[in-house]
């Protein structure tokens, strides 16, 4: 399915502070290995923002790499406690793979907020809390 209404322009954005100040629901496109901690290949730090779902980018496109149908993006979010019409950000390893779950919440109407510096952004920052396992 193409989406025409899709284009390149300016995109919502959060800064790390704004990542860690609540009031979002923060989503991490990682896959589950490194949000959950257990190997982390890029960073010194392994582990999750605290309070983020996982919600890796490969689970909102098909076996042809086009986006899931409306119908599923919509189930996706709601199997995860996803509020639609919510404040929602998205980040991963370095901004890349957040930018496809981004892109394909747009496509139900949902904003996102990709956060740019993700996690190497965060947790170059001993300071910061660093979540790890499932939840």
């Amino acid at each position: 399915m193409l989406h025409d209404d899709l284009y390149a322009g300016q995109r919502l954005t959060l800064t790390a502070q704004q990542a860690g100040a609540g009031g979002v629901t923060l989503l991490d496109a990682r896959v589950p290995e490194r949000f959950r901690g257990d190997v982390e290949p890029v960073d010194a730090v392994a582990g999750h923002i605290p309070g983020a779902i996982n919600v890796p980018s490969g689970s909102v496109l098909a076996d042809d790499g086009t986006f899931l149908g409306n119908g599923a993006l919509n189930a996706l979010l709601s199997d995860h406690g996803i509020d639609h019409g919510g404040r929602v950000g998205v980040y991963c390893g370095s901004g890349v793979s957040a930018a496809v779950i981004v892109a394909a919440l747009a496509v139900i109407g949902q904003d996102a907020e990709l956060f740019p510096g993700s996690w190497s952004e965060w947790s170059s920052d001993p300071t910061r809390p660093v979540g790890r396992g499932t939840a």
